[in-house]
């Protein structure tokens, strides 16, 4: 009787797993798919809010400076620009506030660009000096004190009219320690 009751079970559940019927769903085509790109910082690794400053004595001398590569779909050949913007921020109020809205500060082009040996993506080595800075946000010597900060937000435009930026990009490009794509950079401003 056990043995019936057993078998009763087994046959039910199998006929039950038999009678799903599973509706056949396409595959992505992935090569359809809409491809983006993302700036990848090779040097420093990785990029911190705290990884670039500019000394106040000496504004020319001083410089953010960064390896970045260009990655997109057939290794960069997306690629059109890689937009800069400035802003400061007065955290110093001792000598007014002087935060500024964001300004151009510089589009630097495909061909600006050279292909690593290694990798096989567009390389360049970007640099904005404080006096680069300052001239940007419209600022003297005067208006900065230690303490203060100048952030540089970016977008990376490419061949088909797209963009991308830190708002339309996730959180594993522009925080993530392989990819390093933060699209911001902030320069502190030091002694």
């Amino acid at each position: 009787m056990k043995y019936i009751h057993n078998f009763s079970v087994i046959l039910l559940i199998g006929l039950l797993i038999m009678s799903c019927k599973t509706e056949m769903i396409e595959r992505i085509d992935e090569f359809n798919l809409e491809q983006g790109g993302y700036m990848r910082t090779v040097s420093p690794f990785p990029v911190a809010a705290t990884t670039f400053s500019v000394s106040k004595a000496n504004m020319s001398g001083t410089k953010m400076e960064f390896v970045a590569e260009a990655v997109t779909p057939n290794q960069g050949a997306l690629f059109a620009s890689y937009d800069l913007s400035i802003r400061f921020i007065d955290a110093t109020p001792a000598n007014g506030t002087k935060t500024t809205t964001s300004a151009a500060l510089r589009s630097i082009p495909a061909s600006a660009y050279a292909k690593d040996a290694t990798t096989g993506y567009p390389r360049a080595t970007i640099t904005v000096t404080g006096a680069e800075a300052l001239a940007a946000t419209k600022l003297t010597d005067a208006d900065i004190l230690a303490g203060d900060r100048f952030e540089i937000t970016a977008v990376m435009r490419l061949t088909n009219g797209r963009s991308f930026t830190a708002s339309n990009t996730g959180l594993n490009i522009t925080g993530g320690a392989f990819y390093s794509s933060p699209f911001f950079y902030r320069l502190n401003v030091v002694n």
